[in-house]
């Protein structure tokens, strides 16, 4: 699952980054809400946790564009006690929850999780493209029964190419989603991820399901 955090305190933002990332999730996390919209106008999350009170642009304004963008990832807004209001205005321009700080990130955790089993179209624990079988929860891949062991990297990546199964990704899209935005310079790294996923993946089977289309970027789809 990809998540977007946007939290103005460190502290409390890097807390987040770290305790969703340990349970799975792939995690981008910025300062303010103006961040915030550049993510979502490159990329697609499963879910936000957005602080109300932020610089630049407020949580309730990345909420009020995510919505006239008619971009229905499920929010959860994070707000102080006093922002009685916000969080009413929140929900009536869209948001789908709110938490209260300070609070418990195993609540936290749960009530993400809630908003990701209410979205209107259900969740793909697990993607079969032809005999490879991916499994998002668990995060396991198999291929004719047989269990094979990717790093996270390259995981997100096979995920990313599954949910689009059939269709040209773009190594720009697939730059974003395992990049993280936590460094500069990785020009050929989705080369690499997909290298080393068609080593493990295709070669051993005798099979070929990543394929590169030139110029645009690559496809997973069920070998003949």
């Amino acid at each position: 699952m990809k998540l977007l955090i946007a939290e103005d305190q460190s502290t409390l933002r890097n807390v987040l980054l770290q305790r969703f990332k340990d349970h799975g999730f792939v995690v981008d996390s910025v300062a303010d809400g103006a961040q915030a919209i550049d993510f979502l106008e490159s990329t697609t999350y499963d879910c936000c946790v957005l602080d109300i009170m932020m610089p630049v642009k407020t949580g309730l304004e990345v909420v009020r564009w995510m919505r006239q963008q008619s971009i229905q990832t499920p929010v959860l807004l994070l707000t102080a006690k006093d922002q009685i209001d916000d969080r009413v205005v929140g929900l009536n321009t869209g948001a789908d929850d709110y938490l209260i700080k300070p609070f418990a990130f195993e609540e936290l955790l749960a009530r993400v999780h809630a908003l990701l089993r209410r979205q209107n179209k259900p969740i793909q624990d697990v993607i079969t493209v032809g005999d490879l079988e991916i499994d998002r929860q668990a995060r396991t891949v198999h291929r004719h029964g047989v269990s094979i062991e990717l790093t996270n990297k390259e995981f997100t990546v096979l995920e990313y190419l599954a949910l689009h199964q059939g269709q040209v990704v773009s190594r720009d899209q697939l730059e974003m989603i395992s990049s993280n935005y936590d460094y500069e310079g990785y020009s050929n790294v989705i080369d690499v991820y997909i290298r080393f996923l068609r080593k493990k993946i295709d070669e051993p089977f005798g099979v070929k399901s990543i394929h590169t289309v030139r110029g645009v970027g690559y496809q997973l789809k069920e070998t003949a």
